[in-house]
């Protein structure tokens, strides 16, 4: 998808590119003043070219799109003129190789393993899920459910966190800080993006976040990335309140488009008693199921 909802048509390079090279202080780049006045902030294309020793045509053929075929030792000087971030740098590769046509067609819900589903559900002091890489929860335990939200009350649609995020009051309201958790959810989308750009169900979702959502919109349009880390977020839970999780992120072997993540609290904090409490109400006050409805999986 480009910038503002619409199908990708092949400028992504282009665009990151203009963006990043808008983002960067020439100062910080060791650019002296010329004196000259920049109408616009960041770096012109001539002193982008200059770092990485090309010509100024090339980076405009490359920031217009004529030409995606750039070779490994060009991209790397190109990320280090930028100074770009690791996530950044894998970002600039993906969407500079040249891909396939179209990749072999994939399930839109692929199926859980049933050992990974066992593993949720022995694990009931953790709340826990399955995800796909463009944040679809595939499977979850009862802890997710009472942390988040009860994903079996969801259309099979619906059952995505970065949608749930920007599109849903009560999801969106669970964050203490809901700004930078959907940036950092826009910047996994973006990489994503880049990795599998052919992926429908992923352009669907990108042209529904940006008709709907003014920020979507414009942090979209900044192309910042991420790759899966460690991450500490805080809640704002209806039932206990203020929490403070770990969320630990792991990959699946058998399964390379599906990761585990799992929620948990530093040990005798107060968060950890309040995740403790949250689980154990959970168990006693609702009946909802461990499980997911398995009529989206078929």
């Amino acid at each position: 998808m480009g910038h503002h909802g619409t199908p990708r048509g092949g400028n992504e390079l282009g665009d990151f590119l203009r963006s990043r090279r808008a983002a960067l202080d020439p100062h910080r780049a060791g650019l002296p003043d010329d004196g000259r006045l920049r109408r616009v902030p960041g770096l012109r294309r001539e002193e982008l070219a200059q770092l990485a020793h090309v010509s100024v045509d090339y980076v405009v053929r490359l920031e217009q799109g004529r030409t995606r075929r750039v070779s490994r030792p060009v991209l790397d000087a190109l990320a280090d003129g930028l100074q770009l971030a690791p996530d950044e740098r894998d970002y600039l590769f993906a969407v500079a190789d040249v891909a396939p046509a179209a990749p072999a067609r994939r399930p839109a819900r692929p199926e859980v393993a049933p050992r990974l589903r066992q593993l949720l559900d022995t694990m009931p002091d953790v709340p826990a899920m399955i995800l796909n890489r463009r944040m679809d929860v595939l499977a979850w335990n009862r802890g997710a459910a009472a942390l988040l939200t009860d994903f079996g009350a969801l259309p099979p649609a619906q059952r995505n966190l970065i949608r749930l995020t920007f599109l849903d009051d009560a999801f969106r309201a669970l964050y203490a800080d809901w700004p930078r958790a959907a940036r950092e959810c826009v910047a996994v989308l973006r990489m994503e993006a880049g990795r599998t750009p052919h992926d429908p169900a992923l352009n669907a979702l990108v042209g529904e976040l940006s008709v709907c959502d003014p920020d979507f919109r414009t942090w979209w349009a900044a192309y910042q990335v991420r790759g899966p880390r460690q991450l500490t977020k805080a809640y704002r839970h209806p039932v206990v309140g203020a929490l403070t999780l770990d969320v630990q992120q792991f990959s699946v072997d058998t399964h390379p488009d599906q990761q585990l993540i799992a929620y948990t609290a530093e040990p005798d904090s107060p968060s950890h008693e309040a995740l403790r409490f949250l689980l154990q109400w959970s168990a006693t006050h609702t009946g909802q199921s461990d499980r997911e409805d398995e009529s989206h999986l078929s």
